[in-house]
């Protein structure tokens, strides 16, 4: 074992990766057999307030709607000088949302300190790493941080985005992304504490710092930390300013808003794995570890799904309103439920299902097996009693058979039925399309397509020559989705709050969940009320029709009032993009 005063650390345990709640970093540094955790707490704050939740109002002109951020490279600086450096992999994320994702280890070896150091970013290899190898749950996790530039290559470091008023009333939106500086922005802090037991440091950082010097009209109100942006630096040096240590505290405290982790289950008694294939392209996915994929199960979920007498008149199956051939929605504005009731909403396209971690258009079932049985006692749709359903299926031999084979024991309940029909959704995953076949340089793109494609991922930001469609701000990533709420600037008539109905936020109203562009071909019509018959209409929505509203995503309200004006040329192109990512294979019809 190196001396206590060696510069490099030769032997590190191997860090355990959790999910936390609470703003908690766990710094890594194993050297003696007495060696204490030390945790790194960071609270968001402006002019002093603390900022939480997912819309942070600051002041009468300014609101703070995302501030995102990565940390790295976290390490001690002894009393005589020499830096104590953590495992090279170390690594953390924190949100304005709450959501903290980071790393914790054995601890830190004794002795007296004096400073702290951390980057805010990614060291170089981290930054040019496939964001889709880390595990579920890592910081580093593109459905983690929501920090991955996956059309340009590389990781936000810091994301501040959020409104301000103008002189004449009207709002803006702003959207700051710090990135593309080798190995981030460094920034150390003086602090004094002796190691032996368990500490943590408490870390505030002062969002109005960042935001110190910028001048909206002058500037700008989006940065992408681009070559020759002066903007980005300076912004970057107000980070490297923005962080202050307010106190040392000898306790590490227990992250009570941590979602408990349910153990893994063995298979039912009589059943066989169900191998599902997921491209590595994807982000890596967890599946329900209480409700394993069976071949029995998943067969069990499918009948189901198509069978019709889970309807209070055995007329309307959950197929009925979500076809295969139209990537399992409906062609129809808005279904027709069993009884003649029409729907509220349009009927959401059901596939990569695995990846949300809510479901509607509002987020109001928390999981799968939730979702599917809001449908069969929804009185404008399928309007049965889940009674009467358990009794229908009774009543037949096959399924009394199939339930038994799919759980390993006798008897037909609601529960189960809900996990079968989750088994079998969570199977239902598009993967294929021209675009997965062009990556793979098995096809190629038309001029068209390529054109669409690079007006998909390019920034409108005139004022730095850059004129794209600004789409990948919502529908980045291989599933072309951030899984997230927006109010994407549609007038709302007729009258429809969206999450604000689920969580009571006035400033949730108008946002709607973000779907995936995946098979949007097939999707249509389009919006949450079915609005939009076709792909041009809603390329020319977000081209010049864009509603401002107070909840219009910031990455919309940057935007000109005029709307960006697409050419007719440009328009042609993204829709032939778009069309790249019909998945033929996936809504081709199956072998029952």
């Amino acid at each position: 074992m190196e001396s206590p005063r060696s510069t490099n650390v030769a032997s590190l345990k191997k860090l355990r990766r959790i999910p936390v709640w609470v703003a908690l970093f766990a710094a890594v540094f194993i050297h003696c057999l007495q060696a204490a955790d030390l945790n790194l707490e960071i609270t968001p704050c402006f002019e002093g307030r603390p900022m939480a939740g997912s819309t942070a109002a600051t002041d009468s002109k300014l609101t703070i709607s995302r501030l995102d951020w990565l940390v790295s490279g976290l390490a001690l600086k002894r009393v005589d000088g020499s830096w104590m450096e953590g495992a090279s992999d170390w690594h953390a994320y924190y949100g304005l949302d709450g959501k903290r994702v980071g790393t914790r280890a054995d601890g830190v070896p004794d002795g007296d300190y004096t400073a702290i150091r951390f980057r805010v970013g990614v060291d170089k290899v981290a930054d040019g790493s496939d964001p889709n190898i880390y595990p579920v749950g890592d910081a580093l996790h593109p459905d983690v941080c929501g920090l991955h530039w996956s059309w340009q290559g590389g990781y936000i470091y810091l994301a501040i985005e959020g409104k301000r008023l103008r002189a004449d009333g009207a709002s803006d939106g702003f959207s700051y992304h710090l990135a593309r500086v080798v190995d981030g922005m460094t920034v150390e802090l003086p602090v004094k504490f002796s190691a032996g037991s368990p500490l943590t440091i408490e870390v505030r950082l002062h969002a109005d710092r960042i935001l110190q010097g910028v001048d909206f009209d002058k500037d700008g109100l989006s940065t992408h930390s681009r070559e020759g942006d002066s903007l980005a630096p300076r912004m970057m040096e107000n980070v490297r300013g923005a962080f202050e240590v307010i106190g040392v505290k000898a306790d590490i405290f227990q992250d009570t808003n941590a979602d408990p982790v349910a153990a893994p289950v063995a298979l039912p008694k009589g059943t066989a794995p169900y191998k599902l294939d997921i491209t590595r392209r994807f982000p890596a996915v967890k599946l329900p570890a209480d409700n394993p994929l069976t071949e029995e199960g998943v067969a069990l979920g499918r009948k189901l799904f198509n069978d019709p007498r889970l309807s209070i008149n055995n007329s309307q199956s959950c197929a009925s309103c979500h076809l295969r051939e139209h990537a399992f929605t409906d062609p129809r504005r808005l279904s027709i439920g069993a009884t003649g009731d029409i729907g509220k909403r349009n009927a959401m396209p059901l596939f990569n299902l695995a990846w949300a971690s809510d479901y509607f258009w509002d987020g109001r079932a928390a999981t799968l097996r939730d979702q599917v049985l809001v449908p069969l006692q929804d009185p404008h749709e399928m309007a049965e009693s889940l009674e009467n359903v358990v009794k229908k299926l009774e009543a037949d031999d096959s399924y009394r058979d199939a339930f038994r084979r799919a759980s390993g024991e006798a008897g037909i309940t609601s529960t189960k039925l809900a996990l079968a029909l989750e088994q079998f959704l969570l199977t239902l995953v598009s993967q294929d399309a021209k675009f997965d076949r062009a990556v793979r340089k098995l096809d190629t793109f038309t001029p068209d397509e390529s054109r669409g494609l690079e007006l998909f991922l390019t920034e409108f930001d005139p004022a730095r020559g850059m004129r794209g469609a600004d789409c990948f701000h919502c529908h980045g990533g291989t599933l072309f989705t951030s899984h997230k709420y927006a109010d994407n600037g549609l007038d709302l008539k007729p009258v429809d709050s969206g999450r604000m109905t689920v969580t009571g936020d006035e400033t949730d109203r108008g946002k709607f969940k973000i779907p995936s562009l995946r098979n949007v071909e097939l999707t249509a019509p389009y919006m949450h009320d079915g609005r939009f018959k076709t792909l041009e209409e809603v390329v020319e929505h977000y081209s010049s029709g864009v509603h401002r509203s107070p909840n219009l995503d910031p990455n919309l309200a940057k935007h000109p009032d005029e709307g960006i004006k697409l050419s007719s040329n440009d328009k042609r192109a993204l829709v032939a993009f778009l069309k790249t990512l019909t998945d033929r294979s996936f809504v081709a019809p199956k072998q029952q």
